[in-house]
């Protein structure tokens, strides 16, 4: 059995937990002030001495706003009872939560995890500029599959020269004669254009090497412990190098070259005079080199064509490293630190759970002491009171319960004896009384 009502007991819990509440909310304020100091010393600019002063006035205004606003939530929501009227309370209170969010929780985030997201940045920056490394190299390197095609046509020029010298393959007369003069000069120009191809492959290496010892700095700047700033500095200072890596090795391709080299074997084509002794060997003369003609022709078109497609590969676009500030970096890269998101957050707005809770607590008390009997709030004195009071109506004939006067109850009639007559005296000092004519509503006799 309670000793006392369930109102009373909530009543007195909530007074015994005032003095924690306020503490609790001082502490989540002066917090939340710290980590808003941190967040916003990182995105300052200026002297030390100003970063400090205008990052230490701002986190006190913030601590000193989170603190009041919650303190009116809980003094004023818990006693507010109508519909409408909570529902204006709770869309303040929803206004008043954005706003602590928007000049307070992003910035404990930054603090919480700024120097990662910062990382973060730097790290996607990296993958970027290896795929671009890795791009560039590809298509520096692209112009290497026409080298199997330079190299056999040259062989198969130079071929038919050896045959035509040694054989008459082409004219039917051995020996060296403008068939074999003009054979040899398109293999020599096969042969130069291979060797320009095949010189190539040696530069494309080296700046590929050098592009790679780049991001080796890169990810060790990355990967490495310590302050972010001094780090963020140096990245950017490799990331810089290794743009004009990747430029340069775009310049080194050497397919416009092949292109160029290609349209030269038809457009300058300039075949010998036919040198034959007779008639019909240089008749015969002009007809190979006729064919030589239109074999080179051929061979033009197809290295211009295989050289047309390496062009038509998209060039690497040039990437430039931006430097974030760590509230940028954790605005920019928020899904991947929802954790940091959520402690931040909760640091400015657990105080809803303090409302809330008021709220029903009070709401019950409520409640309660509407269904409590009078018998239980009832002093000392008001009972002896009321025992004195219901004595008196008691006595005044009144009904207690309905406060109304009792209904009278009629007498019923009585039949009395007889009495014999006596006889009167002869003195006459005794008067004959006729005790039938007395009535119970008659006043006493007079003495």
């Amino acid at each position: 059995m309670q000793l006392k009502p369930n109102a009373y007991r909530l009543n007195e819990t909530v007074k015994g937990v005032e003095t924690m509440t306020r503490f609790a909310l001082a502490v989540l304020a002066l917090a939340s002030g710290v980590y808003t100091y941190l967040g916003v010393r990182g995105i300052l600019d200026g002297s030390a001495t100003f970063v400090f002063f205008a990052a230490i006035i701002y986190s006190a205004a913030v601590s000193v706003a989170i603190y009041a606003f919650w303190s009116f939530m809980l003094r004023f929501a818990p006693l507010v009872t109508s519909g409408v009227q909570r529902i204006g309370l709770f869309v303040v209170m929803a206004i008043g939560c954005a706003m602590i969010m928007a000049m307070s929780s992003w910035l404990n985030a930054a603090a919480l995890a700024g120097s990662a997201a910062t990382e973060q940045h730097m790290a996607v920056t990296l993958q970027g500029y290896a795929e671009d490394l890795d791009n560039a190299h590809a298509n520096a390197l692209s112009a290497q599959s026409l080298l199997p095609d330079v190299q056999r046509a040259a062989e198969r020029f130079s071929g038919l020269a050896a045959d035509e010298r040694e054989s008459g393959a082409l004219t039917g007369t051995t020996g060296s004669g403008s068939v074999v003069q003009l054979l040899t000069q398109m293999g020599t120009q096969m042969n130069q254009l291979a060797a320009t191809i095949t010189g190539s492959r040696e530069d494309v290496a080296a700046q590929f090497e050098q592009g790679s010892a780049r991001l080796a700095t890169m990810r060790e700047l990355v990967s490495t412990p310590g302050a972010i700033e001094p780090r963020a500095d140096a990245f950017q200072a490799e990331a810089v190098q290794l743009t004009a890596v990747i430029a340069s090795l775009q310049q080194t391709g050497v397919a416009a070259s092949v292109k160029r080299a290609s349209a030269d074997l038809s457009a300058g084509f300039i075949a010998p005079v036919a040198d034959g002794s007779s008639a019909d060997l240089a008749n015969r003369q002009d007809q190979v080199m006729e064919t030589v003609r239109a074999s080179v022709a051929a061979q033009s078109a197809a290295l211009s064509a295989a050289a047309d497609e390496i062009l038509a590969a998209p060039a690497v676009e040039q990437r430039r490293f931006v430097p974030l500030s760590s509230a940028e970096a954790v605005l920019r890269y928020w899904q991947d630190f929802i954790p940091s998101w959520a402690g931040a957050i909760s640091i400015d707005l657990l105080p809803v759970v303090l409302v809330l809770v008021l709220m029903i607590v009070n709401d019950a008390m409520r409640k309660d002491s509407e269904s409590l009997e009078e018998a239980e709030n009832i002093t000392a004195a008001e009972m002896l009171r009321a025992m004195a009071l219901y004595r008196k109506m008691e006595a005044a004939g009144i009904d207690v319960a309905t406060g109304q006067p009792k209904p009278a109850i009629e007498a019923e009639p009585v039949d009395l004896p007889e009495v014999a007559e006596l006889p009167p005296e002869d003195d006459g000092t005794v008067t004959p009384i006729n005790a039938a004519q007395r009535q119970r509503t008659d006043g006493p006799r007079p003495a």
